[in-house]
């Protein structure tokens, strides 16, 4: 009963802990993207200008692959590590993975330098993995009264630690070097670290476990339209995660605004959209909210790919923006209600799918954005000889034609979900 005591009246410590290690997560991933154009120009664009493109793009997608198999291993073990451990870990991966791409020009030279980068991005990525594979069970069981308020409180400050970390990108770019923004990061993990070694956590449950995850896997195997929605996910994270990381690369240029300020704007939509999705919802199903979001997705990203000034991409943003705010949590709750008994290694597969997707997409994007900048340079050749405002043509019309080509991805969803809302509104309609 002591440690029952000592936990009950620990645990705002406890939450506040898993707030923090989530709101690093996400202010690293808007400092990355902010940071993104800078790193390429000094140290991929001199060595490798025909393909900086995708190699920037395999580096930012390099965190989504950390965390996409974090999240996956740690998720299962997470009783026999222990979150303790496993929160120290992610405080720590933070500080070495920021570390290594801040040091990166002193630790290596030449492309080599490239590779520091991508392991610090890797890093990153794991440390992102290690919070989501322990807050989110570490905040049910310290609230078991009030769950579903206090996860959706947690999962806020993700699109706050965006904005927190997008605008130290645009705000201090002025003052500081690149590397000088990133270093921010070690602020929070440093208290991660600190908060993780000095708090007393909750004692695991009790449970078979290898009966649970046999229970677990057998849901999903017995249920091969599980597959359908593992799928879907990848697609609805491609149409949100993927163009957030490549926005202020692709896009700063040719619209007259930094890209990350779009990402910042995005991410204050979806702090104040997601407290009002349960609703909507309510109203028209989750295959249905999950439709009108992909439409909206579809017509923001074509929108971007056609925008030329700060209000026509704002305008595009907004209606992205309303279209991907509700496509990650909705996708979480919609397989948590259609295959209860996969219970947590059911969302963690579906949160790897949909880190797993920015991986695979953000180097496509960046390679449609190389080939696209060659071809309307006139070759490899051509484009190395371009300088100045030509260069930023031939780039700000590669940028644009990279942004159509992902406009279809959402449209495919369009399909997807249709197909499911009207299933389930037939199984409604059909008499008892």
């Amino acid at each position: 009963m002591s440690e029952a005591h000592a936990v009950i009246a620990n645990r705002s410590r406890l939450f506040w802990l898993g707030v923090l290690a989530l709101f690093t997560a996400a202010s690293s991933a808007a400092i990355r993207a902010a940071i993104a154009g800078d790193l390429k120009a000094e140290w991929i664009d001199p060595v490798a200008p025909v393909h900086a493109g995708e190699l920037i793009g395999t580096a930012l997608g390099s965190a989504f692959l950390g965390f996409a198999l974090t999240v996956f291993i740690v998720s299962a073990m997470l009783d026999k590590i222990g979150m303790q451990r496993v929160l120290f870990g992610c405080g720590l991966c933070f500080i070495i993975g920021t570390g290594l791409i801040v040091g990166a020009g002193s630790l290596a030279e030449g492309m080599r330098i490239y590779h520091v980068v991508l392991a610090g991005m890797t890093l990153s990525g794991i440390g992102w993995g290690l919070a989501e594979a322990a807050i989110n069970p570490l905040t049910a069981r310290l609230y078991p009264e009030d769950t579903t308020h206090r996860l959706n409180v947690l999962h806020a400050w993700y699109p706050g630690g965006m904005i927190v970390g997008g605008l130290a990108g645009f705000l201090l770019s002025s003052v500081l070097p690149w590397q000088g923004i990133l270093a921010l990061v070690f602020v929070p993990a440093v208290l991660v670290v600190a908060l993780a070694l000095t708090t007393r956590f909750p004692t695991p449950a009790s449970t078979n476990s290898d009966t649970s995850f046999g229970e677990m896997m057998a849901e999903i195997v017995r249920r091969p339209s599980f597959l359908i929605w593992f799928a879907a996910m990848f697609l609805t994270a491609a149409s949100e995660l993927a163009p957030g990381q490549w926005i202020d690369v692709a896009l700063s240029n040719r619209v007259g605004m930094r890209g990350i300020l779009l990402l910042v704007y995005v991410s204050a939509l979806m702090f104040v959209f997601r407290h009002f999705v349960g609703k909507i919802a309510n109203r028209i199903s989750n295959p249905g909210l999950l439709w009108v979001s992909s439409l909206l997705a579809a017509i923001g990203l074509f929108l971007l790919s056609q925008a030329q000034s700060p209000a026509s991409a704002i305008l595009a943003s907004t209606v992205w923006g309303l279209g991907v705010c509700a496509m990650w949590p909705t996708m979480l709750a919609s397989v948590a209600e259609r295959y209860p008994r996969g219970g947590a290694w059911a969302l963690g597969l579906i949160g790897s799918a949909g880190a797993l997707s920015s991986y695979f997409v953000l180097p496509q994007l960046g390679r449609m954005f190389d080939e696209y900048k060659v071809q309307f340079a006139g070759g490899p050749e051509a484009f190395k000889a371009l300088a100045g405002e030509a260069l930023r043509e031939v780039e700000d019309a590669a940028a644009s034609a990279s942004f159509q080509r992902l406009a279809l991805v959402p449209i495919v969803l369009l399909f997807i979900f249709g197909a499911v809302w009207l299933m389930d509104r037939r199984k409604v309609a059909k008499p008892a």
